[in-house]
């Protein structure tokens, strides 16, 4: 929790979106077992997830940090929206379609949000890593296909949300505006900073939360301890952990970086099933994972030389 460098801050988004992979297999097992709905398994996520957090800081002695309400209420609403409308465009349309519509367009809305906004320029290397992890993408989850306006809508605005999370951290995690590196002792504040933006988000998305899944149905028809067990994992591995290594590592990592990064989840995904749940690799399967991967290791090595260097460490 001290100074992040470039190198550590795309590890640490790496980890984040490779965690991030589990969490829909599990959230499937969920379904199946519980009888719970996506919007109370994301408020229940969102609660075994901030107790992890506040516990951790405690335990870590990492107070001394007070949120910015107008922050909180932002992240804590991108959050929810962005969980909510996700699964609300996978109903609608289907997961392959709501995956290439949300996470495709994330990358390219939070790159025009961070060259208006943050000066972040996206540089030769980002924009071909850029359009390596769309290609990617779609190969992964076969392309496209028929597209309901309801589900487009929803994915949309699930990308609209996760875009302002993105924006708004990297923003408030960022040290300073200068293209230097800032002072130790300034970057451990903003590392500081954006652990207690994970932390607060989801505590305050779960409360925005809490009404849609007290409508839905709060507590779960059957299967109680798979179902705990379950929720501790989301809580714990996808929410607490992906997202503190993922607002960490904006910290120094550009916002446009991570996004691309975080495409890395559908990638982790895809392996859970071939290898955990007797699901088959097609060729474009495989080659969709092979184009993701090349992406980021393109991203990683623009971040480590510097390609982009206005804006690197704004």
């Amino acid at each position: 929790m001290t100074h992040v460098s470039v190198r550590r801050g795309m590890l640490y988004v790496t980890i984040a979106a490779t965690i991030w992979g589990t969490g829909g297999p599990a959230a499937a097992l969920l379904y199946r077992l519980s009888g719970l709905g996506p919007v109370a398994v994301s408020f229940w996520r969102f609660v075994f997830g901030a107790g992890l957090l506040f516990g951790a800081a405690r335990l870590l002695r990492l107070g001394g940090w007070r949120p910015r309400w107008s922050g909180l209420l932002t992240v804590g609403a991108g959050l929810a929206i962005s969980q909510a409308a996700y699964f609300a465009a996978v109903a609608a349309s289907g997961v392959a379609v709501a995956t290439v519509i949300t996470l495709g367009a994330s990358p390219a809305l939070v790159a025009l949000g961070a060259r208006l906004a943050l000066a972040e320029r996206l540089g030769r290397t980002g924009a071909a890593g850029m359009v390596l992890a769309l290609t990617g993408l779609l190969l992964l989850v076969g392309g496209p296909s028929a597209v309901s306006a309801t589900g487009a809508g929803l994915a949309l605005l699930s990308a609209v949300a996760y875009a302002g999370v993105t924006l708004h951290s990297r923003a408030s995690a960022r040290p300073d505006a200068s293209t230097q590196p800032a002072p130790v002792a300034e970057r451990a504040g903003a590392v500081r900073e954006a652990y207690g933006t994970a932390m607060w988000g989801f505590a305050a998305g779960g409360v925005l939360l809490l009404p849609l899944a007290v409508v839905e149905g709060l507590l779960p028809s059957g299967g109680e301890v798979a179902t705990v067990a379950l929720l501790g994992y989301l809580g714990a591995m996808p929410t607490a952990l992906a997202y503190g290594l993922f607002f960490t590592g904006l910290s120094s990592v550009r916002a446009t970086t991570a996004s691309v990064v975080a495409l890395l989840e559908p990638a982790g995904a895809t392996a859970i099933g071939v290898l955990l749940l007797g699901e088959r690799l097609t060729a474009a399967s495989a080659a969709g994972t092979a184009v993701l991967l090349a992406s980021v290791a393109l991203l990683a090595l623009g971040e480590s030389r510097g390609d982009s260097r206005a804006g690197k460490y704004a």
